[in-house]
């Protein structure tokens, strides 16, 4: 119930782009704030892109000017659009769902299952 799942991730060369997609399950998802967030190896986890379910985003430094949000209620599916790919984008990405938080991390209530982005040639 209000669990975020359905991320598909894969490996990208360097300046390329990807598409995650998060499906949410329970309730309609424009209900929920839908946030990415990602870990790379010995870093802490970091939120990257947020929607409210006003239709708001808010972003993480590392989303800013590359990365978008967006959200397709008849899927209830949200998606984090990457462009300008690069190495140290890569990390595992999680969608999570909140009904107060949104791109911090300890607030979220639901987490889907992670997915491997690697950026590398």
């Amino acid at each position: 119930r209000g669990a975020a799942a359905g991320v598909w991730g894969g490996l990208v060369q360097p300046g390329g782009s990807l598409r995650l997609t998060c499906t949410v399950s329970g309730g309609s998802v424009n209900w929920w704030n839908i946030g990415w967030f990602r870990q790379a190896p010995e870093k802490e986890r970091e939120g990257v892109l947020c929607l409210n379910s006003g239709g708001s985003a808010s972003y993480g430094d590392s989303a800013k000017g590359r990365f978008t949000i967006s959200r397709d209620n008849a899927k209830n599916t949200v998606y984090l659009q990457m462009s300008s790919l690069n190495s140290e984008d890569t990390a595992v990405y999680y969608c999570a769902a909140s009904l107060s938080s949104c791109l911090e991390d300890y607030g979220m209530d639901y987490w889907g299952k992670g997915t491997q982005v690697t950026v590398s040639s």
